[in-house]
Order: structure tokens, then sequence, then C-alpha cells
């Protein structure tokens, strides 16, 4: 159930209400008993950090490539071969 959050336009009283979608607005104050208790409109209490999901990782049915994105392409042509630098010079054969 959503919180609403009313405020009178009378004497300025505020209070936040949990109240169903289906149930009706609230007009009178329950401090001074008058008809001007009204909804405020109010952001959003939470916030989406991070990364995340979007739209674009899943698409084009391989979801494997798409929902690693260029980052795990880029790590990888970054990291370096995991083979042992050859030591060995190369031979000059005169024959």
């Amino acid at each position: 159930m959503p919180i609403y959050a009313y405020r009178c336009e009378a004497c300025g009283f505020e209070k936040d209400v949990l109240q169903k979608l289906s149930d009706a607005p609230l007009t009178q104050c329950p401090s001074c008993g008058q008809a001007s208790f009204a909804k405020q409109v109010t952001a959003a209490g939470f916030q989406l950090k991070g990364s995340g999901w979007y739209v674009t990782d899943f698409r084009g049915g391989n979801g494997a490539s798409s929902a690693a994105g260029p980052s795990a392409a880029s790590t990888a042509a970054a990291a370096p071969s995991s083979s042992p630098p050859s030591t060995t010079a190369p031979s000059t054969d005169a024959s």
C-alpha cells in the first residue's frame, strides 16, 4: 500500500497516511477539523543506484554475450595471455 502525504490548507498540519489505492482521499483535517486536508505531490521514496539492468542487456536472443556487454570484451582484450613469453632466440640457419 502506498503512503500519501497530506497537508491542511487552513492550519498547515501535515501527516503521512498509509492507504489503499481504492480508498477515498481524506478531506477532513484531524487537527482543526476543517475540510481543507489535501494530498500533496511528493517524490518517490527510493533511489536506484549502481550499474543496474538495461533494456539492451538481453536483446537479440544471445543472453550470455549481450549480458556481459562491452566491459567483458574489453577486459578479455586487456588481460595478458596466460602462456609465458618465449625465451629462445630465433634460429639463424645458413643452410
